[in-house]
């Protein structure tokens, strides 16, 4: 069989995607991450991948396989929007998703990344997965994080223009936000449901920020969350559908405010909604988005039909079958 790559296969949506792949049997699916010294590996502990490997034993595995590589999944990133260590961020975000770009076109394997609606800013300029690059020219990233992002995502748009591309399919994703099973490992940077739902499980109650934006009330702040089972669904698509390169948006492409949110765990809980608002760390305040939502066009033109979770069902699928569980692992 031939081996399917998948970076940062050990993570939430990278162990959600090796779960699948694995279930389908019919490749050898191969991790490349770090598992520290935490419980990061309990996400692939009942998925058991062909090979793990180090990142830094990325290339010369890649180079010992290369005429037995079908696809590379390059999910792997440092994806903290407040981490200041800008150098690391490129080295991580930027220079390994060039390096990997670049070997997959020198040895002609399928491509897929993972981008972020991180580079977007503040979305004055709209969520358009557009690759024009006057389009692109006009984002201006708010995080080193989301700068890394959008500097690859330029690079790919750049080459495609131009042409230089040999691979035989490319596919980058602009991912909004994301919640499910197996994104514990990520503590203060899982997603805002996973952080919620946990408090009101320990305290029946939940924390919001208040709003400093006066076009919306506390709470009323809205974000564009996709469950983890529909990402993998659309990454599966990848796979199964050759002939599709691009670059895409991937989100529900229906935003909900964090009121909804709240009240979908109360619902999935069985408790009465007890919502209390907090101040926003001021560090956080000036680079806040207040709106988010996947354009789905281009997606959907390009032909996938399947259809997204709904907040309230996918929120009660992960309360009640994973974070209410002993073992709350996928």
């Amino acid at each position: 069989m031939k081996n399917i790559l998948v970076t940062g296969g050990g993570g939430f949506i990278g162990s959600n995607l090796v779960a699948e792949l694995i279930k389908r049997g019919t490749h050898n699916i191969v991790v490349c991450d770090e598992f520290g010294v935490g419980d990061k590996w309990r996400n692939l502990s009942k998925h058991p991948a062909h090979e793990i490997i180090l990142p830094r034993e990325l290339f010369d595995w890649l180079d010992l396989h290369h005429t037995n590589i079908e696809m590379v999944y390059h999910l792997g990133s440092l994806s903290s929007t407040t981490e200041n260590r800008i150098d690391m961020i490129l080295q991580n975000n930027f220079a390994l998703s060039l390096n990997l770009w670049r070997w997959c076109n020198k040895n002609e394997v399928r491509f897929v990344y993972i981008s972020a609606a991180a580079t977007y800013g503040n979305g004055a300029n709209g969520f358009d997965d557009n690759m024009d690059l006057a389009y692109l020219q006009k984002l201006t990233p708010l995080s080193g994080y989301g700068w890394s992002k959008h500097l690859f995502d330029t690079h790919v748009a750049r080459v495609v223009a131009t042409g230089e591309v040999p691979l035989p399919q490319w596919v980058g994703f602009k991912l909004f936000n994301a919640y499910g099973p197996n994104e514990y490992h990520k503590e203060a940077q899982s997603s805002v449901i996973s952080q919620i739902a946990s408090h009101a499980i320990e305290h029946s109650s939940i924390k919001l920020f208040r709003s400093y934006n006066s076009k919306y009330a506390d709470g009323g702040q809205l974000r564009d969350m996709a469950y983890v089972k529909d990402i993998v669904k659309v990454l599966l698509w990848c796979l199964d559908n050759p002939q599709v390169s691009g670059l895409f948006n991937l989100g529900s492409g229906k935003p909900s405010t964090f009121n909804e949110m709240a009240k979908a765990i109360f619902s999935a809980l069985g408790y009465d909604a007890r919502i209390l608002y907090i101040d926003m760390p001021p560090e956080l305040v000036k680079k806040y988005q207040y709106f988010t939502e996947a354009k789905l066009d281009r997606l959907r033109a390009a032909g996938y039909t399947d259809s997204f979770t709904s907040l309230q069902d996918g929120i009660k699928d992960y309360v009640q079958n994973y974070l209410l569980k002993e073992d709350p692992y996928l």
